[in-house]
């Protein structure tokens, strides 16, 4: 039996370009066969193609062919979150670069828990996330283009760590403030906060979150007052909550907790991109007085899944996750000169995804960056437009970031679900839902910068078309 060509090395290339070529046509052949943004028929139908498509899933003898017909059918089967009316979640259609830049990663399969491992990747690692860290504290790196801003020689306070997204990134924040204030702790959010973050103290065995209805400065500063002396308190505000993008009064919240000595985490997941966007970064001032800010660039960021970081304003703070294995990190090594990544994750195996994010940044400067986040911004202002002016729906609020809920005008809950749910099994629409003001509402998440006005009033008479009379 012959080997199998391996991904690297020195046939690497020659064989993967035949194999990339097969990938980029089973591709176009899956989306041309779904023909939309969802494939149709619901959930029995997609995983009846699936099923006929994979067959025997270890037979005997291997099919040459595995790779195009499984391919075919996981785009004929995917949601495309490039597809104008894939507009539910905060999912984002990957840019081209960013995605190349993951083959590499795949292709070199560095794993981030020891140097050895991955020196490049290391260092690339440490550079771009320090930088990344002085965008969230405004404290560029001394010396900035040169090893004097890498971690392994430290310039700055602040620092950043790479994660798989919102969730590691706010169970870290909860970790790190558990570890330096004691287990009892007490988490203080918002009801719309992240689902992650009332999680995550029930895993660190935290007390259960002090949940207010919103993080109103008024109803935040009695509950700071009322829990003073009852032990440390972790405030988490939000920049760009999951349902509606809104952002907490950040300005106010950050006053208070100083006020208070109260530690401050952020979750801006969503919304933390707005700070390569001259004309939508004022919306996060408040954002350098948090201890610690989750940062998502899978979503707002155009990159493939995942690219995920927490920036810690005092990166003293990154002690409690020091770890010693002596296959890893041993002392000697690590004096020697040795850069130790142990202690930089709760994760031992990790893929460099910082490397798509560390190519998308140089490709597309702050500019490009900056352009892209003003572009999906504009469009949901434009899409909370058309929905103000027709008669026939009801807008929630106007956007703050670039999520947008509406409703058929005198829907009832029902009829709005069942909306949401033809488009979907039909293939024609993929939009989301959220409970505001104790309704249920259509929701529209506009990451894709290509989508077009057209495309926005083209949805909307869908809906309109799709809505029982």
């Amino acid at each position: 039996m012959n080997t199998p060509p391996l991904a690297s090395g020195p046939e690497g290339r020659d064989a993967l370009r035949p194999l990339l070529d097969t990938v980029l046509k089973a591709l176009g052949e899956g989306a041309r066969a779904r023909g939309g943004p969802l494939p149709a028929g619901g959930p029995g139908a997609v995983a009846s193609r699936v099923r006929d498509a994979v067959g025997d899933v270890l037979p005997d003898e291997g099919d040459p062919d595995a790779l195009r017909h499984l391919v075919r059918a996981f785009a004929e089967g995917a949601a495309d979150p490039a597809d104008p009316l894939c507009a539910a979640h905060l999912h984002c259609p990957p840019l081209a670069v960013a995605a190349a830049a993951d083959l590499a990663a795949s292709v070199l399969n560095p794993s981030l828990d020891s140097w050895d491992q991955a020196p490049a990747a290391s260092e690339l690692e440490a550079l771009v996330t320090r930088h990344l860290a002085s965008e969230v504290y405004g404290n560029p790196p001394r010396g900035a283009g040169n090893c004097a801003t890498s971690p392994h020689h430290p310039a700055a306070d602040d620092d950043a760590l790479v994660t798989t997204g919102g969730t590691e990134s706010n169970q870290l924040a909860l970790l790190l403030a558990r570890e330096i204030h004691g287990p009892g702790v007490q988490l203080i959010c918002g009801e719309d906060a992240h689902h992650s973050l009332p999680r995550a103290a029930w895993l660190l065995g935290m007390p259960h979150p002090v949940t207010l209805p919103t993080l109103d400065p008024a109803a935040l500063e009695s509950t700071l007052t009322t829990l003073q002396g009852q032990g440390p308190l972790l405030v988490a505000a939000t920049a760009g909550t999951t349902d509606t993008g809104h952002i907490d009064p950040l300005p106010e919240i950050a006053r208070l907790c100083a006020a208070h000595r109260t530690r401050l985490h952020i979750d801006a997941a969503y919304g933390g991109a707005l700070l390569f966007s001259d004309r939508h970064r004022g919306k996060l001032d408040g954002l350098t007085a948090a201890d610690t800010v989750t940062l998502d660039l899978h979503k707002l960021g155009w990159q493939p899944v995942a690219a995920g970081l927490l920036a810690i304003r005092d990166k003293n703070d990154l002690t409690a996750l020091h770890q010693r294995a002596d296959y890893l990190n041993a002392d000697d090594d690590t004096e020697a000169g040795l850069p130790d990544l142990l202690g930089r994750s709760l994760r031992t195996t990790r893929r460099p995804d910082i490397l798509k994010i560390a190519v998308t940044l140089k490709t597309l400067g702050r500019t490009g960056l900056g352009a892209l986040v003003d572009q999906v911004c504009e469009r949901a202002r434009e899409f909370a437009q058309l929905v103000h002016d027709h008669p026939g729906f009801e807008l929630h609020e106007p956007p703050t970031i670039s999520t947008v809920l509406f409703r058929p005008a005198s829907a009832t809950d029902d009829a709005v679900a069942a909306v949401r749910r033809k488009l979907l099994t039909d293939g024609r629409a993929v939009l989301g839902r959220a409970r505001a003001a104790n309704r249920l509402w259509l929701k529209v998440t506009l990451l894709n910068p290509t989508t077009q006005p057209a495309d926005l009033a083209g949805l909307l008479q869908l809906v309109e078309g799709t809505t029982p009379r």
